[in-house]
């Protein structure tokens, strides 16, 4: 073999070194490049796995939710000032898992939720709200976190025993949820009298406590709660009873923000195949059949 000479090798060396430069800044600014606002990371070229929303949300130190402060969902404790619910419960986990540090809440009536989430004035939507078809044309929502129905509230000596004594009477619902709208259908066909809007809870259980209603439609994980702790209440649960509004409960996020509800969905999956997610349900007092699994809680969002 023949020697290489000394000016043919240096300009060989020369040329191999340009190439493996050629490739290590080609690899680096592969490393650089974004996608859907996520870092990458250089020496693997895989992904971080942190959306431009958790950054931020990371980068101010809270995430900041919607709720109309309704126990046992999301609600602020008047004595200790703290927020509780099972669906605080849910998200305290889901924001350990991702390293958000804290949650803060912004009080909205329940109809205007979804308006003040894409009007920028919160981050999430949290509040016991129905996964449902018209809604995922205004948001997009997260699997489904659990899922429960409707309950008629009446007032402990009233002559109603079941959804057929309904009729000719004066009923009482919450706008904006699931449980109106069953209301409004039973005021079209003429299976109630009378149909009253409240603002929240607090006002509905009042008005059939004080006589001004005959019944409430409301939630029946809210009812079932509000009825146990609550003795100043006169009120019973109408049973038998078999609900019509029945649906699945998630939370919402604005359409651009589909990184972070990846990463929220991420760790729900998580919750729920590790035993988390039923845990926290049955320290409610909620049993499996409140329980949705990975699959069946699929959603499907629209846009």
């Amino acid at each position: 073999m023949k020697k290489m000479k000394t000016g043919k090798r240096i300009a060989v060396l020369a040329m191999m070194a340009a190439v493996l430069l050629t490739g290590c800044s080609g690899k680096e600014a592969a490393g650089k490049d974004t996608e859907a606002g996520k870092t990458q990371n250089t020496a693997s070229g895989q992904s971080t796995g942190e959306s431009a929303m958790l950054k931020k949300i990371k980068e101010k130190g809270s995430i900041l939710i919607g709720s109309s402060n309704d126990a046992p969902f999301c609600y602020k404790d008047v004595e200790s000032g703290q927020l509780k619910g099972i669906d605080i419960e849910i998200l305290k986990e889901i924001c350990k898992r991702m390293g958000i540090a804290d949650i803060e809440m912004k009080e909205i009536d329940f109809s205007n939720l979804l308006v003040e989430l894409n009007n920028n004035n919160i981050d999430m939507v949290v509040d016991g709200m129905y996964v449902k078809d018209e809604r995922l044309e205004i948001a997009a929502f997260t699997d489904k976190w659990y899922q429960e129905g409707e309950a008629v509230v009446i007032p402990a000596d009233s002559d109603i025993k079941s959804k057929e004594d309904l009729k000719g009477k004066k009923i009482g619902a919450q706008p904006g949820t699931a449980f109106y709208e069953t209301a409004q259908k039973w005021l079209d066909e003429g299976k109630i009298g009378e149909l009253l809007a409240f603002d929240n809870q607090a006002t509905l259980m009042t008005a059939v406590n004080t006589g001004k209603v005959d019944a409430v439609v409301t939630d029946g994980i809210v009812a079932g709660y509000t009825l146990s702790s609550d003795s100043s209440l006169k009120l019973k649960l109408l049973a038998p009873y078999e609900a019509e509004a029945s649906g699945q409960i998630g939370a919402a996020v604005r359409f651009q923000d589909k990184d972070f509800l990846n990463e929220i969905n991420k760790c729900l999956s998580e919750m729920k195949e590790d035993g988390t997610l039923s845990g926290i349900l049955k320290s409610y007092g909620l049993t499996d059949d409140y329980f949705v699994g990975v699959e069946e809680g699929k959603t499907k969002n629209v846009k």
